[in-house]
């Protein structure tokens, strides 16, 4: 299977850069024997954006048979990748002279880059969570970590009776409280490094060398729970990322659509001014 989706990918980007060739080798033989090959490629361009932005739509629309998710992000990737050729074919493949054609360059560019990322992220997070066991759905965490908090607070409660002793309650006060209320940790999750995790596990075993045997059983089992709310953190890190991203893409691309229609109407203004019919 895995060998499947790997050819059938290798053969999609063949297809992307024999297109994208194809199109710049038409563009080059027929660029002299055009007039106003600017509105040709530009109507062409929006015509690739109005696709592009149509995938968000797809998103809002599940229950329509409009093929799959997985289909509609592959096309979305391929069309991003093309709209490249035809943008750079559009501005000439040349950097625009005026101040509001450049400020469209750079929103494009913004929405190319920021949509690289995104896939790239995107492919790379469900990796990284089948390895920490696997994905937790993200409306779900809220609970989830409710749930281990009130667990610890309970076993940190019931120690200082079973134990007459308020060390793991002390402890649970000073050094967890905190930690069981909310996500912790988000940057040290995001580029996978561990150092808040032993610093807070080294805290725990130096604890567990001044208890009796009975504690450390306590002990045992809210560091268990510590463990999964470390998990859930680092579920709740990676899955936001991708939300926040889809939060900074989005509006990004419906703006860069408002400036091309903004685009549209200036040029066939000016050249309409001028007595010109395109």
């Amino acid at each position: 299977m895995k060998g499947y989706f790997l050819t059938r990918r290798v053969v999609a980007i063949v297809l992307l850069f024999a297109v994208a060739a194809g199109a710049i080798a038409t563009w080059q033989h027929y660029v002299p024997l055009l007039r106003n090959l600017s509105y040709l490629t530009g109507w062409l361009l929006l015509a690739v954006i109005l696709f592009l932005t149509a995938y968000n739509g797809r998103k809002k629309l599940p229950f329509l048979p409009l093929g799959s998710s997985r289909a509609w992000l592959q096309l979305h990737a391929y069309v991003g990748w093309l709209s490249v050729v035809v943008f750079f074919a559009h501005v000439g493949w040349r950097w625009p002279d005026g101040w509001f054609e450049s400020c469209l360059t750079w929103m494009y560019l913004v929405v190319i880059v920021s949509g690289v990322l995104g896939l790239l992220w995107s492919r790379y997070v469900p990796r990284r969570l089948t390895s920490r066991g696997g994905e937790v759905l993200y409306e779900r965490i809220p609970v989830i970590r409710r749930s281990l908090q009130d667990r610890a607070e309970d076993l940190a409660l019931r120690s200082v009776a079973a134990a007459r002793s308020s060390a793991i309650a002390d402890f649970y006060i000073a050094h967890l409280s905190d930690f069981f209320r909310g996500p912790h940790h988000y940057w040290s999750h995001i580029v996978e490094v561990r150092t808040p995790w032993n610093r807070l596990q080294s805290k725990l075993d130096d604890l567990s060398r001044f208890l009796n045997e009975e504690q450390r059983l306590v002990l045992g089992q809210v560091t268990d729970l510590v463990r999964q709310k470390d998990g859930l953190d680092y579920q709740y890190a990676l899955q936001s990322s991708l939300k926040l991203w889809l939060f900074v893409h989005v509006p990004l691309t419906y703006s860069l659509l408002i400036l091309t229609g903004l685009h549209v109407v200036l040029v066939y203004g000016f050249s309409l001014g001028a007595g010109f019919r395109p």
